[in-house]
């Protein structure tokens, strides 16, 4: 699914207009689109109590044709129209629909009246794509009008949550029906908090414009990017068809680090999981996990599939060393974490080769690039996408919406996640989970890559909704990670 910018988005309407599909016919398969999610989510609507607030422009347009139909198919209990704007300044297809709406007699004002406050759904259709900067004047206060006037409403932006701005104030809405794609906004953080729910709609763009310019080249994960991991295993297969995964780590007192990794690729389906660590850490390897094997840390793979170094690993110059010789020089798949990375901040590794994937938060990201991490949370997607493209590796940058760049210029922003995740271990389940994949999938890496980090957002999801956000420890996630394979295979209707 292409994430858009909003001028990518009003360049494709106009694309899509002047091939031959009327702008009125967008607009009124928009309307059916938010009628049919409204439907779904808050029936009966003949029960609820709508007010439906308009701008002039094309999303007030929207709005007036979704009023329209439900005034025409479902009759609410109540269902008033507030305009933001005199009539006579509407234009075009939002003119129509004003006029269309006058002739199936619903109810108009230019004030919200004292009884509209009751209202049980509101439907914000203010602003839409087209707003340049923060809100300001009449909108702004209209928008703080949604947000505060409606105590019993749950609120359902159209398009867009109005003022939707890093900068300023928006409408904080339950839930968003978008259309054609998900936009910039709705997808990265901050603003994507007042998004509530996102609910993407076709309305007719035909999709493959939206595959055509490398520009439209990020997207958000969904799980049908990696269905075909999900599908069930093949009578008569053994362990080791899902291959080997040797986590390097556990320097004194850290062996917990690494066995999460280990634990963690087990779960996520690698036949067989060894972890090099030190003498003194391998009883607290096994006994987190019997299953998993132990030898000392080495740069010899032995007869492995896949690498993960980082957790627990130490920063000591040896190590330090071991992780940067492994790196430029083992011919397997490598996940690098932790204090992998940090033995890689500063040194100038390029090239293609073997595929090498890069976990790290802010910080450790600040060090790899070369800069702050204040300036690494400005730029995200683009500084990932440079890195990714330069340093021919796969990026995944942790983080509210994790970004994963591509070598290729592909760039994945992941919709799941919690701040449950922000707790000791997390990361090194990830890094086992990336590992456990990659082992099973040689052939489907990037795939392997997307899954891990939806999949790993997902449980942290259905933790923290199970116990408290604040009570999650990193193993807990494991024990939902069942829960999130269910939820990712219904989704892309494996199920």
């Amino acid at each position: 699914m292409k994430i858009l910018t909003a001028a990518q988005m009003r360049a494709i309407d106009e694309r899509t207009i002047a091939a031959g599909i009327p702008g009125l016919l967008l607009m009124e398969t928009a309307a059916s689109r938010v009628v049919e999610f409204l439907e779904r989510r808050y029936a009966p609507l003949r029960e609820q109590r709508i007010v439906v607030i308009c701008g002039k422009g094309n999303n007030g347009g929207d709005g007036l044709a979704v009023a329209r139909q439900l005034a025409l198919r479902f009759q609410p209990a109540s269902l008033d129209v507030v305009l933001a704007h005199d009539p006579a300044e509407f234009q075009g297809d939002a003119l129509a629909n004003w006029k269309m709406l006058t002739l199936a007699g619903v109810h108009t004002a230019r004030e919200i009246e004292p009884r509209m406050r009751a209202a049980t759904l509101l439907l914000d259709a203010l602003l839409g794509t087209g707003l340049d900067g923060p809100a300001r004047g009449c909108a702004l206060d209209w928008i703080r009008e949604i947000n505060k006037g409606f105590p019993a409403a749950r609120i359902v932006s159209i398009d867009m949550p109005s003022g939707l701005h890093e900068e300023g104030e928006s409408v904080r809405a339950k839930a968003t029906v978008t259309f054609t794609a998900p936009k910039l906004e709705q997808a990265l953080p901050p603003t994507c908090d007042r998004t509530g729910e996102l609910h993407v709609a076709d309305i007719g763009t035909p999709r493959a414009w939206l595959d055509q310019d490398p520009a439209l080249w990020l997207n958000l994960i969904e799980p049908a990017h990696f269905a075909r991991l999900l599908a069930a295993r093949k009578p008569g297969t053994h362990k080791g068809d899902f291959g080997h995964v040797l986590v390097i780590g556990g320097a004194q007192g850290k062996g917990g680090a690494a066995a999460m990794s280990g634990l963690a690729a087990l779960r996520m389906g690698a036949g067989l999981v060894t972890v090099a660590t030190e003498d003194s850490e391998r009883p607290a390897v096994t006994a987190l996990a019997p299953e998993l094997m132990t030898q000392a840390i080495t740069d010899d793979a032995g007869d492995r599939d896949v690498l993960a170094i980082g957790p627990g690993l130490g920063t000591g110059p040896e190590l330090a060393s071991l992780a940067q010789r492994i790196f430029a020089q083992s011919a397997l798949p490598v996940v690098v974490d932790a204090d992998g990375l940090n033995a890689l901040a500063g040194t100038a590794f390029r090239g293609p080769g073997p595929f090498r994937v890069l976990t790290p938060h802010p910080g450790e990201m600040a060090r790899l690039a070369g800069c702050t991490a204040t300036d690494i949370q400005a730029d995200r997607v683009g500084l990932a996408r440079r890195f990714a493209e330069q340093r021919h590796v796969a990026l995944v940058l942790k983080g509210q919406r994790t970004v994963i760049a591509f070598p290729d210029g592909r760039v994945f922003i992941n919709p799941t996640g919690t701040p449950a995740l922000a707790t000791a271990g997390s990361g090194d389940i990830l890094t086992g989970m990336l590992a456990g994949l990659l082992a099973q999938w040689p052939d489907r890496r990037e795939a392997a890559t997307l899954a891990a980090v939806w999949l790993h957002g997902r449980a942290g999801e259905l933790a923290a909704q199970a116990a408290h956000e604040i009570t999650i420890t990193a193993t807990d996630l494991l024990r939902f990670l069942p829960g999130a394979l269910h939820d990712a295979a219904r989704l892309s209707h494996l199920e």
